[in-house]
């Protein structure tokens, strides 16, 4: 039986400054591939991005609750200090 999981992804871009993505997706991968093309409005302009932090949820419920710790106050200030 072919499990599906869910990511929540850091991904981290120097140009233009220090500029840091949280995201989710059941596919990390392709979802990487994609912010370095371009495809996604709100990172296409600070190109190239590189992964620096991924955790694996067994259900979409729980990756959203841990994008949006991630994306609050706390979170991005605990992002950070850990990839700076």
């Amino acid at each position: 039986m072919w499990l599906l999981m869910f990511y929540v992804y850091v991904i981290v871009s120097n140009c233009k400054g220090l500029r840091f993505y949280v995201g989710m997706t059941s596919n990390f991968e392709r979802r990487i591939i994609e912010h370095n093309n371009g495809h996604q409005k709100s990172t296409k302009a600070y190109i190239p991005w590189q992964l620096v932090q991924i955790e694996e949820f067994k259900t979409r419920k729980e990756a959203r609750e841990r994008e949006k710790y991630w994306k609050s106050g706390t979170g991005r200030e605990r992002i950070r200090i850990k990839h700076t």
